[in-house]
């Protein structure tokens, strides 16, 4: 099995270099709400979580850290929230084009809306929309999301591809109940989606949440699922997740090192940063967020990568 492993692993690298070369991409994530309508059954932010300390950022804090985040030199702002409707669809529209005036790429990430809304976010001037669909195994999904719809969830995908955005989706990895068949399902669906980019990360139970006592993903698991990716979609970008990063030290290296290409480092500013808690122990929370770069550099330069 372990030899598996690693000629697995060996060929993912190798396609990864042909297709995108050695740099690793940025992409600085702004996470300016905590607040979620949903309540998934294995999500810190679920709408039924008392215990968690809400925020949200406003528009003009939001525009700033952007400016902030674009004078460090990352060219992708990731604007992340949960499903929060306290945020109307004109206060996102103006907060997206005058992002977009700082000369960046903008990426979504912020659930299920309309197609009219995501029309009305192309025009302002998003790039990207990130939108995992967790699990393609209907009757899994719908247990962990029991107000949520599967199918709601690929329409959302598709009307976004239409649309012209770069996609992504991306599944986690240990869920309860998974199986190896289920995680078959997830590469199937991704193949047939052709997402530009799959975020995929291990299941980390959260202590708030109904799924507490369950075990968590692997970090063999979630190294196999990057791996095997990269193969079908070789042309995908791939972070290297903070969650991996959470579970294993160098996790977002090993991730790099067998298929990924992206990192997305937090620039959440202080307070908010440690209270956007979809998983427990999430590193760096308590760092100032401009001051991880340099460290981050290091880290990657260090398995002979380079930072664009």
């Amino acid at each position: 099995m372990e030899i598996y492993q690693d000629k697995l692993y060996a060929l993912a690298d190798s396609i990864r270099a042909r297709e995108k070369g050695d740099v690793v991409y940025l992409r600085g994530i702004i996470e300016f709400s905590n607040y979620c309508r949903r309540n998934c059954l294995y999500c810190g932010l679920r709408r039924d979580n008392t215990k968690l300390g809400r925020y949200r950022m406003s528009p003009e804090e939001i525009i700033k850290r952007a400016k902030e985040v674009a004078a460090l030199g990352i060219k992708t702002v990731v604007l992340q929230s949960g499903e929060d409707p306290y945020y109307k669809l004109k206060d996102l529209v103006g907060i997206v084009s005058r992002i977009k005036e700082l000369g960046v790429y903008v990426t979504l990430s912020i659930g299920e809306l309309s197609t009219h809304a995501y029309r009305e976010l192309k025009k302002a001037g998003a790039d990207r929309y990130l939108l995992r669909h967790e699990t393609a195994n209907r009757k899994l999904y719908e247990v962990l999301h029991p107000d949520g719809s599967f199918f709601n969830r690929v329409r959302c995908l598709y009307a976004l591809k239409d649309l012209g955005y770069e996609v992504g989706a991306g599944n986690m990895v240990g869920l309860p109940g998974q199986t190896d068949d289920m995680l078959w399902e997830d590469l199937l669906f991704m193949e047939k989606l052709q997402p530009e980019m799959v975020g995929i990360g291990p299941f980390i139970p959260h202590p708030d949440t109904p799924l507490a006592k369950e075990k968590g993903g692997t970090l063999e698991q979630t190294l196999t699922m990057i791996a095997l990716t990269r193969i079908i979609l070789p042309k995908a970008n791939i972070p290297a997740t903070t969650a991996l990063g959470t579970i294993h030290p160098e996790g977002r290296e090993l991730g790099l090192k067998v298929g990924a290409n992206v990192v997305m480092p937090n620039m959440t500013p202080q307070p908010y940063r440690p209270l956007y808690q979809l998983y427990p122990g999430k590193i760096c929370v308590n760092e100032d967020p401009d001051a991880c770069l340099p460290c981050l550099k290091r880290r990657i330069e260090s398995i002979g990568r380079t930072i664009i």
